[in-house]
């Protein structure tokens, strides 16, 4: 038997790249190297590689497109109808932050403990990122930065099962089923609140101090909620006087 088409080593490869999507070292979206590339990195033939995505694109974890091959989205059959149940309802906020205050702090308090000297250079970078856009008028490239630390967060927890949830909560968060970032932003005095939170969160996951790390994560996630009821108050106290103003539209 030709060795480089060894299925043994198809299996192989397969596990490897599954593992990696697993981890989120890959992550959904991203395209891979080409086959010759990833054949020479992987020190593997391309016959067996070739063998191995085309089993990862028959159970749904990668896709071919004109442009090569990309991690799929995989978890989106699950998200998308979850997005159309969850998108307006009135209970959806309140109970997405209950979960989130559940898992954020005992997941912070993971990554204090558990945080390579990868993942500490990698939350460095993102708090220096985050706090040179803070310096830009639009907020829009701090909120992405916002949901990248959180998922650095995930991930430096080590905990496989957080890690995946809470990146298909994020999907769900960054097309606003739940509310917008952008909006919260906005918000006079939030934005600089939120971010002296994130240093202090990332900072604490830094020294490896769990106990801070998991106070500092539970008093952001009960701040973003305080601040989002006081925004949906408001925004109903406009739109009560917007309508006594135009009453006059309604009467005969």
């Amino acid at each position: 038997m030709d060795p480089l088409r060894n299925p043994k080593l198809a299996d192989v490869i397969t596990s490897h790249i599954e593992q990696m999507i697993l981890e989120g070292v890959l992550r959904p979206g991203e395209r891979l190297a080409s086959e010759r590339d990833l054949a020479a990195r992987l020190e593997v033939s391309r016959p067996p590689l070739r063998d191995a995505l085309e089993r990862l694109v028959q159970r749904g974890l990668l896709r071919t497109t004109p442009t090569g091959t990309h991690v799929a989205h995989f978890l989106t059959p699950l998200t998308s109808p979850l997005a159309s149940l969850l998108h307006g309802n009135p209970r959806v906020v309140n109970d997405y932050f209950e979960y989130r205050e559940l898992v954020e702090g005992p997941a912070t308090r993971l990554a204090a403990l558990r945080a390579t000297e990868v993942d500490r250079q990698a939350i460095r970078a993102c708090l220096d990122r985050l706090e040179e856009a803070h310096g830009v008028e639009d907020p829009s490239r701090e909120t992405e930065l916002d949901a990248d630390l959180h998922m650095l967060l995930y991930e430096t927890a080590h905990n496989l099962v957080v890690l995946q949830v809470m990146r298909a909560f994020s999907e769900l968060l960054r097309s606003d089923v739940f509310y917008s970032r952008h909006t919260l932003y906005l918000s006079s005095g939030t934005r600089e609140t939120l971010l002296a939170h994130h240093v202090a969160i990332g900072e604490a996951v830094i020294a490896g101090e769990a106990d801070r790390a998991e106070a500092q994560a539970t008093t952001h996630i009960r701040f973003t909620a305080e601040a989002l009821r006081r925004l949906r108050e408001e925004e109903v106290r406009i739109g009560q006087s917007l309508r006594r103003v135009g009453r006059t539209e309604m009467l005969g």
